[in-house]
């Protein structure tokens, strides 16, 4: 039986509590907050400071197995709803995302003791939220479960630490990545020790791993699309009038490669290609640094996935330039709604690309290349509802249940 911990729950810690509690394997699900119908969460959700607990709901089978610990989550929603910023800033903040994690991390931990002694042989815990939990698992006994979803911290520095010096106008949008503090990269490094089995959702999250820790149980599984697809493209009524939409969806930052697309941008307005650029997602820094950048794009804010789904149907190209990640869900939600891909290796998504079918696969840093293919899209308009559909097709092939069977499957093996 496995204790599954997450503060928030997202999509891929949903489909392991799913395929765990489908296979009687679910011992306890920790998590901040969870709205079931007609709980207080659930009820809260209705009102418009709380609209965001209707992404904490879940299958109501999973609510005799929930543990919610909400007290630090809740004070992060005021917080941010209210704008006080230093009460959720990077490490320092109480309400700060890492100390949302520590607390239940630390939750988590002072029950495991009673949790074992009603059965439970194993947690599954995520970085940034599993050091006191593994701690204490290792005392007792029980198997530790380690979920990676983005490159090991080493490599993620590293690769952002090349990009603050190549890119220096756009070191201030890496994130927390190379200002993480020795005491947070010790805690990454210690779970990493104490983790009997590493998960992750692709090759790049796993080559990533130091050599030291090669020799765990590593579980590879990629992420599901989207079930809602969109409709079959039809070839024979392309618009080649208007400019060639090319959609980025992500937070603004050089993390996600696009001061590499606005340079490409720019390589094709010198040629007056008619192409235009349309940009979704939370600004890492003010909307005037990314106009002087590159001020010939579209500004799309943050709304609800179905929005962004729509959003993606009016587009033709979907371009994710990522230097570091785990594996970025947008791709496969772009190709869901029928446009082709250009992505990085780095994105963790190299098996989406079918070369010339579905799309391109760019090095990272390659901003001229980029342009090429940005281009050759331009010169084959036609094409492009041919690709959309063939990445359909593709996108199809990844769900959520085959992720998370395909990990339970394995952990399954392991218990016996």
């Amino acid at each position: 039986m496995i204790i599954i911990s997450h503060p928030t729950g997202n999509a891929n810690v949903r489909a392991i509590v799913n395929a765990l509690q489908s296979k009687g394997l679910l011992h306890k699900f920790y998590t901040s907050i969870a709205a079931y119908p007609n709980n207080i969460w659930d009820r809260l959700g209705s009102y418009k400071p709380f609209y965001s607990f209707n992404r904490r709901s879940f299958n109501q089978v999973l609510q005799p197995y929930t543990n919610l610990h909400p007290w630090k989550e809740l004070g992060r929603v005021f917080a941010l709803k209210f704008g006080l910023k230093g009460l959720t800033a990077h490490e320092k903040g109480i309400f700060c995302i890492d100390e949302i994690y520590k607390s239940l991390d630390r939750h988590v931990a002072a029950n495991l003791v009673s949790e074992a002694k009603n059965g439970a042989k194993a947690v599954y815990a995520y970085e940034d939220c599993a050091l006191e939990t593994f701690t204490k698992a290792k005392e007792l006994g029980l198997l530790c479960i380690y979920e990676l979803p983005i490159a090991y911290w080493e490599t993620g520095r590293k690769l952002m630490q090349d990009e603050a010096d190549r890119l220096p106008q756009w070191a201030a949008t890496l994130g927390g990545g190379i200002t993480d503090s020795e005491a947070k990269l010790f805690r990454k490094k210690r779970e990493l020790e104490l983790a009997d089995v590493v998960v992750g959702p692709g090759s790049f999250v796993l080559d990533s791993l130091p050599e030291w820790a090669k020799h765990k149980k590593q579980i590879m599984s990629p992420f599901g699309s989207p079930e809602n697809v969109g409709s079959i493209s039809d070839s024979e009524n392309v618009n080649t009038v208007r400019p060639l939409r090319v959609l980025f969806v992500g937070s603004m930052g050089q993390r996600k490669g696009l001061g590499d697309l606005f340079t490409a941008m720019k390589i094709l307005k010198a040629k007056n290609a008619n192409i235009q650029l349309v940009v979704l997602g939370l600004p890492q820094a003010p909307l005037e640094f990314y106009k002087n950048e590159f001020s010939d794009f579209v500004y799309e804010p943050n709304r609800p996935h179905n929005e962004v789904l729509k959003l993606m149907q009016e587009c033709d190209v979907f371009c994710l330039l990522s230097v570091v990640e785990g594996r970025a869900l947008v791709m496969q939600e772009a190709m869901s709604q029928g446009l082709p891909i250009i992505i990085t290796p780095n994105t963790g998504g190299d098996d989406l690309v079918v070369e010339g079918k579905t799309g391109f696969l760019v090095p990272i840093k390659s901003p001229e290349i980029v342009a090429e293919k940005l281009e050759w899209f331009l010169n084959n308009r036609q094409q492009i509802p041919v690709m959309g559909n063939e990445a359909k097709k593709l996108a199809e092939k990844y769900t959520w249940e085959n992720y998370g069977n395909a990990i339970v499957n394995e952990l399954v093996d392991l218990l016996k």
